[in-house]
């Protein structure tokens, strides 16, 4: 694993014959991932990421709280 201003380089993963990916135990360990943890996927033109689904819900009740006041 690579760090550099807080931006990471976890290493190669390979899609398997399922589409499953393994998520390197470095990047479990620091986002707290775990089994059974649900991840959203985004994506554009370039690439894709995911983050917990809680992260998103978190910062869409910070957005609403906003419009709301």
């Amino acid at each position: 694993m690579q760090e550099k201003d807080g931006k990471y380089i976890f290493g190669v993963v390979k899609v398997g014959d399922k589409g499953q990916i393994v998520i390197p135990r470095d990047a479990r360990k620091i986002y707290d991932i775990k089994p059974g943890d649900a991840l959203l996927m985004l994506g554009d033109r370039k690439g894709i990421a995911m983050l917990k689904t809680e992260v998103f819900q978190a910062a869409i009740d910070q957005a609403m709280e906003g419009l709301t006041k």
